[in-house]
């Protein structure tokens, strides 16, 4: 799938957050249109945040999404270091003891968004 923004270059006054919202919206609606059902966007809690958390089929899904606008300062998927990971499990229990989501199946997924490209991988750790 193609995204549609247009890269823009970093400049005085770039709003990160504002773009990687924009990301996170391209990233829900492209996992929407793979038939998951987006139940959260920017989940934020005191353990911390999780991008998009969705359901697929019997599955909870817990989506980190990355963005770069190309690969110089390496590929998305591989800014979801292992401390980001503890990071977003520990969020991710909060969510299912807060929501008494009991024993669901979960998944985590990274979306990487890569220029004009975007990859999904599921169960990425």
């Amino acid at each position: 799938m193609e995204v549609p923004f247009k890269n823009q270059p970093e400049k005085a006054g770039f709003n990160r957050r504002r773009v990687g919202f924009q990301y996170e919206a391209i990233a829900a609606k492209y996992l929407e249109e793979q038939g998951m059902v987006i139940l959260e966007q920017n989940y934020r809690c005191m353990q911390g945040e999780i991008d998009l958390i969705g359901q697929e089929g019997d599955f909870l899904v817990f989506v980190e999404v990355k963005y770069r606008v190309d690969g110089r300062n390496g590929f998305p998927a591989e800014a979801v270091t292992l401390q980001k990971q503890q990071h977003i499990r520990r969020t991710a229990r909060y969510y299912l003891y807060s929501h008494r989501c009991g024993e669901i199946p979960c998944r985590f997924d990274v979306v990487s968004i890569l220029g004009k490209e975007i990859c999904w991988i599921r169960d990425a750790f």
